[in-house]
């Protein structure tokens, strides 16, 4: 092995280290487990969650009477909900997370 592929070598390997980060700078990770999390803003992205998986993390995060559910524009599922006696509307981002206005 010379040395200009040994250096190709070696840059090949620190940099594919690099990529494969925890997210760190998340609010908490995509999901991993069947906990649901209530977070102040949904995360942007895609949700692959049907309509009754999200009905069923809404339901589990406390809420009741969950009303029609449609998928807004960044991709998160939402509709209206009841909590504590008061509706609200509920968003289930793609991570899971679960928030409330």
């Amino acid at each position: 092995m010379n040395i200009y592929t040994a250096a190709a070598l070696a840059a090949a390997l620190g940099t594919g280290a690099l990529a494969q980060h925890d997210q760190r700078g998340s609010h908490n990770p995509i999901v991993k487990d069947s906990r649901v999390h209530t977070v102040p803003a949904p995360a942007r992205g895609s949700s692959s969650f049907t309509e009754d998986q999200a009905r069923g993390r809404i339901a589990k995060a406390g809420f009741t009477n969950i009303g029609e559910l449609r998928k807004t524009d960044a991709g998160s599922w939402q509709g209206r909900a009841t909590r504590n006696g008061k509706s609200v509307v509920v968003t289930l981002d793609y991570k899971g997370n679960v928030t409330a206005r």
